[in-house]
């Protein structure tokens, strides 16, 4: 447990986390003394980056939005499964 100035915050691995100013997210790959060992992927590089950052500068990341999932605008359309039947007119 990594305690800030605001009381005490927890962070454990596997924690996805952001900074509170902003950024990517960040998933916690370890807690130690002096912050939370964070790694990511930094995209306009294309690099995996990890560094300790200070537990008063992230916070638990709430929620996630898949860029395929945002224009979904026939998820309320039932879907049709299956083959399409042939009808022959004798």
């Amino acid at each position: 447990m990594i305690e800030s100035l605001t009381g005490a915050v927890t962070f454990e691995p596997g924690d996805v986390v952001t900074l509170k100013s902003g950024g990517p997210t960040m998933t916690v790959i370890g807690v130690k003394e002096d912050g939370v060992q964070c790694m990511w992927y930094a995209e306009a590089s294309d690099e995996v980056k990890t560094a300790v950052v200070p537990a008063i500068c992230v916070e638990k990341a709430t929620a996630f939005v898949y860029e395929d999932e945002e224009n979904d605008d026939d998820d309320d359309k039932p879907k049709k499964h299956g083959k399409k039947k042939r009808h022959d007119d004798d």
